[in-house]
């Protein structure tokens, strides 16, 4: 469903308003697991998050007459930065973006300094995402959604381009998973380049979604979760990177919300990296040896940065003793 050329013609598009982010090596966890680990720091971003990615192309690909009818996103708030800086890139579009009113502010801060129209909505993301819904059967606004859209999803596979472009023979790719987004992407094009390899989504044990998903052979999604502080993949696995994965269906794994403030402290202590939740889920398989990969090349890709300050404060003075 996603060619590597069409990947590969995403990156072009795209590239003049994202920056190709390192591949940052991880001593720390090569020494802890024995195999030799890469971080693909895609904190990095313009917006501190891979989702400007498929935001930027699919907003860069509406035609006039969309463009005419203006856009609406609904995000955790992630996307919603991604989506903001697509229209700033782009021009010519109006963009009203709804988020919980639990978004950390940090990202809440970032997108007030967008020229959108931000709407608080609600506790949780599914809310958000049906007044979004609701505001777009109203104004007849086009949707851009943070998963569920095949060209949101080439996007976000420019992240395995570039990862494999640098390392052509990575035996594995840990990456986070909510929506299902950037787990279609990278499965896609590593089917393509790189078969063999092994493609690894965390998420967490309050919000299965994709888990389930994959046993029940149909997309649950919206999904009714429990709190958890990796906000950004708390929902339903959609239903469009569900019919890319199904074919190889990735590993999935779930990490406790303990397990996830372990890897944001230890990113911090060991690497001076500072990742939200949602994005240093991808290391907690490697912290507790869930993982048998001794001797091979592993990438955790960490997905964004934007942490709210008071929950980092938290998570060292109850890590750090």
């Amino acid at each position: 469903m996603i060619p590597l050329t069409a990947v590969i013609q995403a990156h072009q598009f795209i590239k003049p308003y994202i920056h190709q982010t390192p591949l940052v090596h991880s001593p720390f966890l090569s020494e802890y697991t024995g195999a030799d680990v890469w971080l693909k720091l895609e904190n990095q971003q313009p917006t501190g998050s891979f989702k400007v990615r498929g935001a930027l192309h699919k907003i860069g690909r509406l035609t006039e007459a969309e463009k005419a009818r203006g856009i609406v996103a609904a995000s955790a708030g992630n996307h919603a930065l991604g989506v903001a800086h697509a229209v700033q890139s782009w021009g010519g579009v109006a963009a009203d973006i709804f988020v919980p009113e639990t978004a950390p502010l940090s990202k809440i801060n970032k997108l007030r300094r967008y020229p959108v129209r931000l709407h608080l909505a609600g506790q949780t993301y599914e809310d958000a995402h049906q007044a979004a819904a609701a505001f777009a059967d109203e104004t007849g606004a086009v949707e851009i959604s943070a998963y569920d859209d095949l060209e949101v999803i080439t996007g976000q596979a420019t992240v395995a381009w570039e990862i494999f472009r640098e390392m052509p023979q990575v035996n594995a790719i840990l990456l986070p998973v909510g929506g299902g987004g950037l787990l279609a992407g990278v499965t896609a094009v590593s089917q393509t380049i790189h078969p063999a390899g092994r493609i690894v989504g965390v998420q967490p044990e309050a919000s299965p979604a994709a888990l389930l998903s994959l046993q029940a052979s149909r997309a649950i999604d919206p999904y009714d979760h429990e709190p958890t502080i990796a906000d950004g993949l708390a929902g339903g696995f959609g239903a469009v990177p569900f019919a890319v994965v199904r074919a190889t269906p990735p590993d999935i794994l779930l990490a406790s919300e303990t397990a996830i403030r372990r890897a944001v402290y230890s990113l911090l202590a060991e690497q001076q990296l500072v990742i939200e939740p949602s994005g240093a889920i991808a290391i907690t398989p490697l912290l507790d040896g869930r993982l048998d990969i001794a001797g091979q090349t592993v990438v955790c890709v960490l997905t964004g940065g934007n942490l709210d300050m008071t929950l980092l404060q938290e998570i060292v003075e109850e890590m750090g003793g």
